[in-house]
């Protein structure tokens, strides 16, 4: 029996919410959300991992947060031990940002080894690691040498953008990630991803996670769409 199109759509969404602003009501309002519509993850900053995990205590909705947010420029000692409190406090998914100077620097080997520590820290806790590229800021030659490096260090997801910098998510950049990637390697489009037709266009293009807090619009939209067609 086919799945519903909505609940599809809804289980390709990390419903997001990192303003530095955001209060503890915000979390509440956000895991509530990603309860309703049955999304596949909440992603908030470390300081709040510890609260949404409490309310998501039951639901199959898990919690991704950031790790050398939204720079990349942290040493990786400060990555892994970002990493390990955020596993401690109950997340099962680490958004990291690649050390984007090393990259553009050609320092590959650094590059990998950054990623690589994080993944192992992961492994242990059995989660996963999504590695931001944020590929707004890097050239064709750039992206594909930082998406490379990121699958050999054992990457689960390759990431498109942090949201804060560059230009976000493009179709273009999703479908050269999807090329890169093995079968067994997830791509995510995250950064401006704000209508059911932009999310639409990413999945298209070989995305299987949206990262966006957009999430409960872009539902409503596809709702809309599915009961005209």
């Amino acid at each position: 029996m086919n799945r519903d199109p909505l609940q599809e759509l809804a289980a390709a969404i990390d419903h997001t919410l990192l303003k530095p602003g955001a209060t503890r009501s915000d979390i509440l309002r956000l895991c509530q959300q990603a309860r309703e519509h049955g999304f596949a993850a909440v992603c908030v900053n470390p300081v709040w991992v510890e609260e949404a995990v409490h309310h998501l205590q039951g639901s199959p909705v898990v919690v991704a947060t950031v790790i050398g947010f939204p720079l990349g420029a942290t040493t990786t000692a400060v990555k892994v031990f970002e990493a390990r409190e955020a596993l401690r406090a109950g997340a099962r998914e680490l958004d990291m940002v690649i050390a984007l100077g090393l990259l553009k620097g050609g320092e590959d080997q650094k590059v990998q080894a950054d990623i690589a520590a994080v993944v192992e820290v992961a492994k242990e806790h059995g989660a996963s690691v999504k590695v931001i590229l944020e590929t707004g800021l890097l050239s064709e030659e750039e992206k594909t040498r930082a998406a490379q490096l990121a699958v050999a260090a054992g990457a689960s997801f390759l990431k498109t953008s942090t949201g804060f910098l560059g230009s976000g998510a493009t179709v273009e950049d999703v479908a050269l990630l999807r090329r890169i990637a093995p079968a067994s390697v997830g791509v995510k489009a995250s950064g401006g991803i704000r209508t059911f037709a932009q999310a639409r266009a990413m999945l298209a293009a070989g995305a299987n996670r949206l990262g966006t807090s957009s999430g409960v619009t872009i539902i409503e939209e596809a709702r809309g769409w599915y009961a005209r067609s």
